[in-house]
Protein backbone atom coordinates (compact mmCIF):
# COMPACT_ATOMS: atom_id res chain seq x y z
CA UNK A 1 0.00 0.00 0.00
CA UNK A 2 1.60 3.63 -0.83
CA UNK A 3 3.59 5.13 -3.41
CA UNK A 4 4.53 1.98 -5.13
CA UNK A 5 5.88 4.02 -8.44
CA UNK A 6 7.95 6.62 -6.19
CA UNK A 7 6.05 10.09 -7.64
CA UNK A 8 3.77 10.23 -4.90
CA UNK A 9 3.30 12.68 -2.21
CA UNK A 10 4.47 12.35 1.19
CA UNK A 11 1.78 11.36 3.12
CA UNK A 12 1.57 8.00 0.58
CA UNK A 13 4.41 6.88 2.41
CA UNK A 14 6.35 4.55 3.69
CA UNK A 15 5.00 1.61 1.23
CA UNK A 16 3.95 -0.99 3.56
CA UNK A 17 2.52 -3.92 3.79
CA UNK A 18 -1.10 -5.11 4.24
CA UNK A 19 -3.14 -8.26 4.83
CA UNK A 20 -6.80 -7.36 4.21
CA UNK A 21 -9.60 -9.68 5.16
CA UNK A 22 -12.14 -11.29 3.18
CA UNK A 23 -15.04 -8.00 2.07
CA UNK A 24 -17.34 -7.01 -0.27
CA UNK A 25 -17.55 -3.38 -2.06
CA UNK A 26 -20.21 -2.02 -4.13
CA UNK A 27 -19.96 -2.39 -7.79
CA UNK A 28 -20.93 1.39 -8.52
CA UNK A 29 -21.00 4.35 -6.23
CA UNK A 30 -24.26 4.75 -4.00
CA UNK A 31 -26.76 6.19 -6.73
CA UNK A 32 -28.93 9.19 -5.76
CA UNK A 33 -32.20 6.52 -6.59
CA UNK A 34 -30.61 4.78 -3.73
CA UNK A 35 -29.91 7.89 -1.58
CA UNK A 36 -33.76 8.78 -2.81
CA UNK A 37 -35.15 5.40 -1.41
CA UNK A 38 -33.82 6.62 2.50
CA UNK A 39 -34.96 9.61 2.71
CA UNK A 40 -38.75 8.53 1.27
CA UNK A 41 -38.81 5.57 3.57
CA UNK A 42 -38.00 8.61 6.42
CA UNK A 43 -34.24 8.22 7.00
CA UNK A 44 -31.25 10.31 5.83
CA UNK A 45 -32.77 13.17 8.03
CA UNK A 46 -34.62 14.37 5.39
CA UNK A 47 -31.46 15.72 3.21
CA UNK A 48 -31.87 15.85 -0.44
CA UNK A 49 -28.88 16.76 -2.28
CA UNK A 50 -28.89 19.21 -4.71
CA UNK A 51 -28.17 17.79 -8.51
CA UNK A 52 -26.70 20.79 -10.36
CA UNK A 53 -29.49 19.80 -12.74
CA UNK A 54 -27.37 16.83 -13.58
CA UNK A 55 -30.23 14.62 -13.53
CA UNK A 56 -30.58 12.01 -10.07
CA UNK A 57 -31.22 7.94 -10.75
CA UNK A 58 -28.20 6.16 -11.27
CA UNK A 59 -26.04 9.27 -11.55
CA UNK A 60 -23.88 9.25 -8.17
CA UNK A 61 -25.38 10.89 -5.39
CA UNK A 62 -22.81 14.15 -4.51
CA UNK A 63 -23.42 16.88 -2.23
CA UNK A 64 -22.37 14.34 0.95
CA UNK A 65 -20.81 14.35 4.10
CA UNK A 66 -19.31 11.73 5.75
CA UNK A 67 -21.56 11.78 8.47
CA UNK A 68 -24.32 12.18 5.72
CA UNK A 69 -22.59 8.55 4.36
CA UNK A 70 -22.61 7.08 8.16
CA UNK A 71 -26.31 8.49 8.24
CA UNK A 72 -27.43 6.49 4.98
CA UNK A 73 -25.29 3.53 6.23
CA UNK A 74 -27.17 3.41 9.56
CA UNK A 75 -30.49 3.70 7.66
CA UNK A 76 -29.68 0.60 5.34
CA UNK A 77 -28.48 -2.08 7.72
CA UNK A 78 -31.13 -0.99 9.99
CA UNK A 79 -33.66 -2.32 6.96
CA UNK A 80 -31.29 -5.54 5.78
CA UNK A 81 -29.24 -6.19 9.23
CA UNK A 82 -26.49 -5.99 6.29
CA UNK A 83 -23.48 -4.86 8.33
CA UNK A 84 -22.86 -2.07 5.78
CA UNK A 85 -20.13 0.18 6.16
CA UNK A 86 -17.46 2.72 4.57
CA UNK A 87 -14.56 1.19 3.02
CA UNK A 88 -11.30 1.49 4.77
CA UNK A 89 -8.56 3.46 3.47
CA UNK A 90 -6.41 0.09 2.70
CA UNK A 91 -9.51 -1.94 1.26
CA UNK A 92 -10.45 0.98 -1.06
CA UNK A 93 -6.76 1.17 -2.35
CA UNK A 94 -6.43 -2.72 -2.85
CA UNK A 95 -9.68 -2.42 -4.47
CA UNK A 96 -9.07 0.30 -6.69
CA UNK A 97 -5.42 -1.75 -7.71
CA UNK A 98 -7.35 -4.68 -8.54
CA UNK A 99 -3.80 -6.80 -8.43
CA UNK A 100 -1.58 -4.62 -9.77
CA UNK A 101 1.21 -1.99 -9.02
CA UNK A 102 0.71 0.57 -11.71
CA UNK A 103 -0.13 4.11 -10.80
CA UNK A 104 -3.79 3.12 -12.21
CA UNK A 105 -6.17 -0.10 -12.33
CA UNK A 106 -4.96 0.23 -16.21
CA UNK A 107 -1.84 1.02 -16.23
CA UNK A 108 0.98 4.00 -15.69
CA UNK A 109 -0.95 6.71 -17.93
CA UNK A 110 -4.73 8.04 -17.85
CA UNK A 111 -5.30 6.76 -21.21
CA UNK A 112 -8.46 8.53 -23.13
CA UNK A 113 -12.29 8.04 -22.03
CA UNK A 114 -11.09 5.35 -19.32
CA UNK A 115 -12.75 7.54 -16.20
CA UNK A 116 -14.55 11.57 -15.94
CA UNK A 117 -12.06 13.95 -14.70
CA UNK A 118 -10.43 17.01 -15.95
CA UNK A 119 -8.29 15.68 -19.25
CA UNK A 120 -9.72 12.11 -19.20
CA UNK A 121 -11.66 12.26 -23.09
CA UNK A 122 -14.76 11.39 -21.91
CA UNK A 123 -17.69 13.32 -22.72
CA UNK A 124 -18.14 15.21 -18.73
CA UNK A 125 -14.98 15.78 -17.95
CA UNK A 126 -14.14 18.86 -16.02
CA UNK A 127 -18.38 19.86 -16.57
CA UNK A 128 -20.40 17.15 -14.58
CA UNK A 129 -20.71 13.46 -12.87
CA UNK A 130 -21.51 10.23 -15.22
CA UNK A 131 -24.16 7.85 -14.92
CA UNK A 132 -22.44 5.37 -12.55
CA UNK A 133 -20.94 2.27 -15.14
CA UNK A 134 -20.34 4.24 -17.85
CA UNK A 135 -16.75 3.53 -18.04
CA UNK A 136 -14.95 -0.03 -18.08
CA UNK A 137 -14.73 -1.74 -14.56
CA UNK A 138 -11.67 -2.86 -13.29
CA UNK A 139 -10.06 -6.72 -13.44
CA UNK A 140 -12.21 -7.52 -9.83
CA UNK A 141 -15.75 -5.91 -12.06
CA UNK A 142 -15.37 -2.42 -9.46
CA UNK A 143 -16.67 0.80 -12.13
CA UNK A 144 -15.11 4.31 -11.03
CA UNK A 145 -12.63 3.89 -9.00
CA UNK A 146 -10.66 6.25 -10.68
CA UNK A 147 -12.61 9.39 -10.84
CA UNK A 148 -16.02 10.73 -11.42
CA UNK A 149 -16.64 11.18 -7.96
CA UNK A 150 -14.55 11.02 -4.41
CA UNK A 151 -15.27 8.47 -1.99
CA UNK A 152 -15.48 8.95 1.35
CA UNK A 153 -13.94 5.79 3.53
CA UNK A 154 -13.76 5.25 7.37
CA UNK A 155 -10.23 6.55 8.46
CA UNK A 156 -9.24 9.90 10.47
CA UNK A 157 -6.23 12.14 9.37
CA UNK A 158 -3.19 11.23 9.33
CA UNK A 159 -0.21 12.86 7.17
CA UNK A 160 1.78 9.22 6.94
CA UNK A 161 1.33 5.83 7.15
CA UNK A 162 4.05 5.58 9.63
CA UNK A 163 1.56 2.84 12.61
CA UNK A 164 -0.70 2.21 10.01
CA UNK A 165 -2.95 -0.81 10.96
CA UNK A 166 -1.32 -3.87 8.56
CA UNK A 167 -4.51 -5.84 8.93
CA UNK A 168 -6.73 -3.56 6.71
CA UNK A 169 -8.64 -1.78 9.60
CA UNK A 170 -9.79 1.54 9.43
CA UNK A 171 -6.64 4.02 11.44
CA UNK A 172 -9.13 5.75 13.96
CA UNK A 173 -6.69 7.90 16.22
CA UNK A 174 -5.72 10.94 14.23
CA UNK A 175 -7.48 13.90 13.41
CA UNK A 176 -11.06 12.34 13.06
CA UNK A 177 -12.74 15.49 12.22
CA UNK A 178 -10.95 14.99 9.05
CA UNK A 179 -11.70 11.95 6.84
CA UNK A 180 -10.31 10.37 4.15
CA UNK A 181 -11.53 10.47 0.79
CA UNK A 182 -10.34 8.89 -2.27
CA UNK A 183 -10.75 8.10 -6.22
CA UNK A 184 -10.32 11.79 -7.64
CA UNK A 185 -13.56 13.28 -9.35
CA UNK A 186 -15.29 14.84 -12.65
CA UNK A 187 -13.13 17.87 -12.04
CA UNK A 188 -9.90 16.86 -10.61
CA UNK A 189 -6.87 16.17 -12.55
CA UNK A 190 -5.53 12.84 -13.44
CA UNK A 191 -2.74 12.91 -10.92
CA UNK A 192 -5.40 12.58 -8.17
CA UNK A 193 -7.15 9.66 -9.66
CA UNK A 194 -4.04 7.23 -8.54
CA UNK A 195 -4.69 4.33 -6.90
CA UNK A 196 -2.40 5.50 -3.78
CA UNK A 197 -3.65 9.17 -3.49
CA UNK A 198 -5.08 10.47 -0.57
CA UNK A 199 -7.20 13.41 -0.15
CA UNK A 200 -8.62 14.62 2.70
CA UNK A 201 -11.18 16.97 4.59
CA UNK A 202 -13.94 18.06 7.14
CA UNK A 203 -16.01 15.03 7.54
CA UNK A 204 -18.96 17.61 7.92
CA UNK A 205 -18.39 19.07 4.47
CA UNK A 206 -20.35 18.87 1.01
CA UNK A 207 -19.09 19.44 -2.31
CA UNK A 208 -21.09 18.25 -6.00
CA UNK A 209 -17.73 15.58 -6.23
CA UNK A 210 -18.07 13.50 -3.30
CA UNK A 211 -19.89 10.84 -2.89
CA UNK A 212 -19.67 7.46 -1.20
CA UNK A 213 -19.34 3.74 -1.95
CA UNK A 214 -20.72 0.49 -0.01
CA UNK A 215 -18.43 -1.80 1.91
CA UNK A 216 -19.45 -5.07 3.29
CA UNK A 217 -17.97 -7.87 5.73
CA UNK A 218 -18.17 -11.83 4.38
Amino acid sequence: MGDLSGDGDSDEKPVHRVTIRPFELGKYEVTFAQWNACVDDGGCGGYRPRDRDWGQGNRPVINISWDDAQSFIGWLNGKTNGNYRLPTEAEWEYAARAGTTTQYSWGYSIGRNRANCNDCGSQWDDEQTAPVGSFEANAWGLHDMHGNVWEWVEDCWNDSYHDAPSDGTALTRGNCDLRMFRGGSWRARPVYLRSANRTVGARSYRSSARGFRLAQDE
